[in-house]
């Protein structure tokens, strides 16, 4: 499936590829909390990192999260780098050379209409803030951490993967 997205002032529009497009993993975690803002949650979609096309890439700037593991006091630079419109702040996608061929637009800056999950997977649950409500669906999954499950073979899982 074709994606389309952009910033909210319009000074970055792009495109890609995603045989992944369900909007159904919601992370709690406080980097998506704090970098996407409403719900408390962010959402990310799965797309191919080569059919990635930008235009306004000159107005997009990268974030690397400082991470910190329990129990440690130093912290790390993550290796994800977060693009945004350092217009408006958006938040665009999400890209880890861990993980090449991937990318992993945020379903808030996807303008196409997305497909409705059938069920949802909530995960960093150990993260939550405590203002946050967990509106989960008697189909959905909970995950303090991360699941196993990735986002390709949940959409395997249940059929819904999109091939063109």
């Amino acid at each position: 499936m074709q994606l389309e997205g952009s910033c909210h002032c319009g000074a970055v529009h792009f495109s890609l590829h995603s045989a992944t497009p369900y909007p159904y993993q919601r992370c709690y975690c406080s980097i998506c909390r704090k970098t996407q803002g409403g719900g408390g949650y962010a959402i990310n979609l799965g797309g191919d990192a080569a059919s990635l096309k930008v235009r306004g890439a000159d107005e997009v700037s990268v974030y690397h999260a400082r991470l910190k593991n329990p129990g440690e006091q130093r912290t790390h630079t993550s290796t994800g780098e977060r693009h945004f419109c350092r217009r408006c702040g958006s938040a665009l996608w999400l890209y880890d050379p861990t993980w090449p061929e991937l990318v992993h637009p945020f379903a808030s800056a996807i303008d196409t209409p997305l497909p409705t999950p059938p069920e949802h997977t909530h995960l960093m649950l150990q993260f939550k803030a405590p203002w946050v409500e967990v509106a989960a669906g008697k189909k959905d999954r909970q995950y303090d951490l991360y699941p196993e499950e990735s986002i390709a073979a949940w959409h395997a899982r249940l059929g819904l993967l999109i091939e063109d």
